[in-house]
């Protein structure tokens, strides 16, 4: 694999992939594995431990039925426990109630929200309105409870050591089951007046959407509750937290449940983006007796935020923007994708006058990319360095193959890149001491694909300088389906 390009040459090479060594990292993996990563270049270092655990669609089909979109896929839980040098890998589907039915009949018994329907056609699939959690968005430890998550209905928790599913998890009762409960929970790490605690949200859609809030202390304990109706639909995956403030951006779509009641969509494939609406930014403070307020931006689609802060009379948020929803095609099988032909996520910055209720923004860096991940004591501070998975070529979309390091003042910084042959994952920051040292002092974790051996590596890279290559390369004995998002405890 190679470590770094320079900006000509990745700027002059059209395309850094081929589309058929992208599709491998999308097959199931459905085999359990717990095994000590033995293979090893470079050297794991002796100061990294703890455990990283990672969540995505481990089942890209259901009893060799394919899946039409992978976020239908059902939910798979790695864990990489660090420990003295040495390295752990362990695998395990979450068993929902879905997992398990399914199982047990021997065949796809649920519709998926992006898209997958059951087989019989639209006859079959007609007024079944049951979603299928798929827990495979996110996993977080907190409260010494290892969660797995699905936006739209309720967590499940897992055994931290051994990846065994316990159950629904309610949080003492707050939730019930379907409850739903965002998979992008934020860590305030706190100060010296405020004790850490864990904000996360829900979204209820409809004609009047309502967008709880919820903050959990350092044992699990739901603390704070409040609950707030915004007008219209919204279809809200991630927020931005500062120590004050919740902030929701309304992305400008509309959704029509009719094809997908009468079984010809998917959910997700009944949204449509409105170019002629703006985007709305919605400011919750998280002090519950204070009112909400309102700032419309232009038009463009949000998946995921790097961080905001508060700054005078304005909050600072940086985000990944789209100019449209990514919509899917019904038609197209999701590995018929063309990357050409979409819009890429770029890092932009929001301004938000809060005096004015005004905000304007501008673009950080043009290159494609996704998955921003922060020190974790920068979340809601001003901050200067974000890692993000990202294209080798510096224009236009393409597969996820490179992890870069912004400055949001100054644009990127560095850049490492696993092409032609790797494709990454969502870069996790872990600093070497959680209070203490330079913002970027520590190492990023990823996953990569590496097509030529259909197997995945666990690769850990410098903080500081991406640009000296992989610190170590841990190859594991098979692939790791592409996933979506983790977390990293210093808990082994």
């Amino acid at each position: 694999m190679q470590t770094t390009r320079s900006h000509q040459e990745i700027s002059l090479q059209s395309k850094p992939y081929t589309i058929e060594d992208w599709r491998g990292g999308n097959r199931s993996l459905k085999q359990e594995f717990a095994y000590p990563i033995k293979d090893v270049e470079g050297e794991i270092p002796t100061n990294l431990n703890g455990t990283l655990f990672r969540n995505g669609p481990g089942l890209l089909d259901v009893f060799g039925r394919r899946l039409h979109h992978p976020f239908d896929g059902d939910g798979m839980v790695c864990a990489i426990s660090f420990s003295n040098g040495r390295a752990y890998f362990r695998n395990r589907f979450v068993r929902t109630e879905a997992y398990c039915a399914e199982g047990l009949a021997g065949r796809m018994l649920y519709r998926g929200v992006f898209g997958t329907q059951k087989p019989g056609g639209w006859l079959a699939n007609a007024f079944d309105l049951r979603k299928k959690n798929v827990a495979n968005t996110n996993v977080i430890y907190w409260g010494e409870k290892l969660l797995a998550l699905w936006e739209a209905s309720h967590p499940y928790r897992l055994d931290p050591k051994t990846l065994h599913t316990f159950g629904i998890e309610t949080l003492d009762g707050v939730l019930h089951k379907n409850s739903p409960f965002a998979a992008h929970p934020k860590i305030d790490p706190g100060d010296e007046n405020r004790e850490p605690r864990l904000v996360n949200f829900a979204i209820k859609p409809g004609p009047l959407t309502t967008i709880s809030v919820y903050e959990l202390d350092l044992t699990g304990k739901v603390v704070q509750q409040h609950d707030h109706k915004i007008p219209g639909f919204a279809f809200i995956h991630d927020f931005a937290i500062t120590p004050q403030y919740c902030l929701f951006f309304q992305n400008p779509l509309s959704f029509n449940p009719l094809p997908y009641i009468l079984g010809f969509r998917g959910a997700a494939e009944c949204i449509k983006f409105e170019r002629d609406r703006p985007t709305k930014i919605w400011i919750i403070p998280r002090n519950p007796t204070q009112e909400a307020q309102v700032i419309d931006t232009d038009p463009c689609f949000v998946f995921h935020h790097a961080n905001a802060f508060e700054q005078g009379n304005e909050i600072i948020v940086d985000s990944i923007c789209y100019e449209s929803f990514l919509a899917i095609d019904h038609n197209l099988n999701y590995e018929e994708i063309d990357f050409d032909s979409r819009p890429p996520g770029q890092l932009w910055r929001f301004h938000l006058n809060l005096q004015t209720s005004t905000s304007h923004r501008h673009l950080i860096h043009q290159r494609a990319n996704e998955f921003p991940f922060i020190n974790p004591a920068s979340i809601g501070k001003p901050y200067h360095c974000v890692y993000l998975a990202a294209a080798h070529q510096l224009e236009s979309d393409a597969p996820q193959q490179a992890i870069i390091k912004v400055d949001p003042e100054f644009g990127e910084q560095q850049f490492w890149s696993a092409a032609p042959k790797g494709f990454v994952g969502e870069p996790v920051f872990v600093p070497c001491t959680p209070t203490k040292g330079a913002e970027d002092d520590g190492w990023v974790l990823t996953l990569v694909y590496d097509a030529t051996s259909h197997c995945s590596d666990v690769v850990i890279l410098d903080g500081k300088n991406l640009e000296k290559g992989a610190i170590a390369r841990l190859h594991l004995k098979h692939h790791i389906p592409y996933g979506l998002h983790g977390s990293f405890t210093s808990e082994v």
